[in-house]
């Protein structure tokens, strides 16, 4: 079975980031993906696996982790474009339309690009998670202006749903120079 599932405990205290890491890898049979704290004193733990496992192990994490949670998610069938916008290995070659969704979580972020990737055919082009950031991210992406309007929406539902939602916004002919700032 294919282990395309993620899952993400985001958290408001690095000794319970370790704490939380160590409850979801022995909770199931997951992989870590990512653990490490970001900006603003903030902890983060991603896994990945298949189904059933993520959800436990995401359980397991938000139970260990108790008032230090800020948020969680689960993705049962992650868009194969996430896992490269996050590692920054993305290469855009020319600038169509270009969306950016932003987000108080790191968690709602990943939730929100997922949507927007599987929303419209965009790419995206990159995921940046709390990095100099004050605990933010954001992610960008570039297609047709229609498809770009379309992603973006989506993915700020996603973010919205959760209260999480900075801003969002789409710019139908960006100056190449923006291309630049972004790589």
């Amino acid at each position: 079975m294919a282990k395309n599932s993620i899952g993400m405990v985001e958290l408001g205290s690095i000794a319970a980031g370790y704490q939380v890491c160590d409850a979801m890898l022995k909770a199931a049979d997951v992989e870590l993906v990512l653990a490490r704290s970001i900006c603003s004193g903030k902890y983060m733990v991603m896994v990945r696996g298949e189904v059933g496992a993520v959800q436990a192990a995401v359980a397991s994490g938000s139970t260990a982790g108790s008032f230090s949670v800020i948020d969680t998610f689960m993705i049962a069938n992650l868009h194969e474009s996430i896992f490269p916008a996050i590692s920054g290995t993305v290469k855009v070659e020319r600038l169509d339309a270009l969306g950016i969704v932003e987000s108080f979580s790191v968690a709602s972020l990943i939730e929100g690009a997922d949507a927007a990737a599987k929303a419209a055919d965009v790419q995206l082009i990159e995921v940046r998670l709390a990095m100099a950031l004050g605990g933010k991210a954001f992610v960008t992406l570039t297609g047709d202006v229609a498809a770009v309007e379309s992603a973006v929406t989506a993915g700020a539902a996603a973010i919205g749903r959760k209260g999480l939602l900075v801003n969002k916004v789409v710019i139908a002919r960006p100056r190449p120079e923006l291309l630049n700032e972004m790589i």
